[in-house]
């Protein structure tokens, strides 16, 4: 009986001798092996972008097994695309003759999961023992497309550092090709803004909402106000060491955090080239990064713009004097409420939980959620109230500090301009208000 399932393996590639972790999509036949190999080689690529790519398969693979007669690769993933769009479920007689019962998905959605598809099968064509056609070929672009790819290979470039070094000749023969199975066109959305966390709210938060039958919660203190005033992303405060958080040696009293590279950003011991090797070596645990995206200390990474040659970048507290605020609650949670890690599991992550081991993600939501509820408000991404309106809360301060488009960007380390425009769009609530003072 035909199956597939997602599995996690351990793979050992010969060529390094590095074991991986990996998800995996298991057949009747066995493991995809191919696929893990894939994996292996883009092993650089983020945990999110490995489950999304292991998801798509699974999919391809459970419509292959539905439609067994189609004679062409190339059919069969065309045929997988539009069912993704539009779903394989006969709403009038409320059957599926796929028996995959698949409802519609976002252009978006299938859009990506095409990607990854197309992606793994290029990468099959360019291995010695594959022999096949690209399931996703290549035909001649027309005249159109290839300036629509032109205006694209442009507009990438104009935000790439060093694009001069690029090789125009070869990209000019990439425009003049597009995928026989391309994407769907989709919508084109203009975000009215960034839904933030409520300004008049932020203090009652943190000096309300975080105090339970009177004991002040300073540890979530810290990380909120390292969202709020700091603009960090909530992954990013789960990569902190205690090292990374220090007085700043120039503005006495204020704290100065670095927010380093998880893998390859200096080690706190000079007897370790990075911070990988340092854990690696010196603790049982890993770049948070590195695990997998179902595994509880799981942290992301977003590849921020960095800094430094030692591979971090500085918080810019907005407003400055928040620094101090911050340093006194940090100072604080290390005196009296930080759990030590055992001894013989130590780690350096500033943040642990009542055993010592270092705080996740998932445990600052649930007490964060409560902390919002504590002071009446709901926990609603449209409302902003969840953690990540603590970072759109400090790009629409930015803007109203009157800080330009370049400073906002180089304060919430976005690696291209346009990535902060959505922080300082103003509402349309704002562009009437703004028309009804003009006299």
């Amino acid at each position: 009986m035909a199956y597939v399932k997602k599995i996690y393996v351990n793979y050992k590639d010969f060529a390094s001798q590095q074991t991986y972790l990996l998800p995996s999509v298991l057949t009747e036949n066995g493991i995809v092996v191919s696929h893990l190999r894939y994996l292996v080689w883009f092993n650089a690529k983020s945990e999110s972008w490995k489950e999304r790519s292991c998801f798509a398969l699974q999919l391809l693979l459970k419509y292959i097994n539905a439609v067994p007669n189609m004679d062409s690769a190339t059919k069969v993933l065309k045929a997988f695309t539009e069912s993704l769009v539009i779903g394989t479920i006969d709403y009038h007689t409320l059957t599926d003759p796929l028996e995959l019962y698949w409802r519609a998905r976002s252009i978006t959605d299938a859009n990506n999961l095409l990607f990854h598809i197309t992606h793994y099968t290029d990468f099959l064509v360019l291995q010695d023992q594959y022999d096949q056609e690209r399931v996703n070929p290549f035909r001649k672009a027309t005249s159109y497309e290839q300036r629509l790819n032109w205006c694209a290979y442009y507009h990438k470039q104009a935000n790439v550092f060093l694009n001069h070094l690029t090789n125009k000749d070869q990209a000019r023969l990439q425009q003049q090709q597009v995928r026989l199975i391309g994407i769907y066109p989709d919508n084109k959305f203009d975000t009215e803004y960034a839904v933030r966390f409520p300004e008049d709210h932020i203090d009652r938060l943190l000096y309300l909402g975080f105090v339970k039958n009177g004991v002040i919660d300073y540890k979530s203190q810290a990380i909120t106000m390292l969202m709020n005033y700091g603009g960090l992303r909530k992954s990013e405060v789960f990569h902190l060491f205690v090292s990374d958080i220090t007085l700043h040696p120039n503005h006495p009293k204020e704290a100065l955090v670095r927010v380093y590279h998880p893998e390859f950003g200096d080690s706190p011991d000079t007897n370790f080239k990075n911070r990988r090797e340092y854990l690696l070596a010196k603790t049982s645990y890993k770049p948070r990064n590195n695990y997998l995206f179902s595994e509880r200390l799981y942290a992301g990474w977003k590849s921020p713009l960095l800094t430094s040659k030692s591979g971090y970048f500085e918080i810019v507290f907005n407003p400055p004097q928040k620094a101090q605020e911050f340093m006194v609650i940090w100072a604080k949670y290390l005196k009296f409420q930080r759990v030590e890690p055992p001894k013989n599991s130590p780690h350096p992550f500033a943040f642990t939980n009542s055993l010592g081991a270092p705080e996740t993600i998932k445990n600052f939501q649930r007490l964060h959620k409560n902390a919002v509820e504590r002071i009446g408000l709901e926990c609603s991404k449209k409302q902003g109230t969840t953690e990540h309106g603590h970072r759109h809360a400090y790009g629409f301060r930015a803007r109203q500090a009157g800080l330009d488009q370049v400073s906002i960007q180089k304060a919430m380390h976005h690696k291209s301009p346009n990535s902060c425009l959505v922080y300082i769009k103003p509402t349309l609530e704002e562009v009437q208000e703004t028309l009804r003072r003009i006299k």
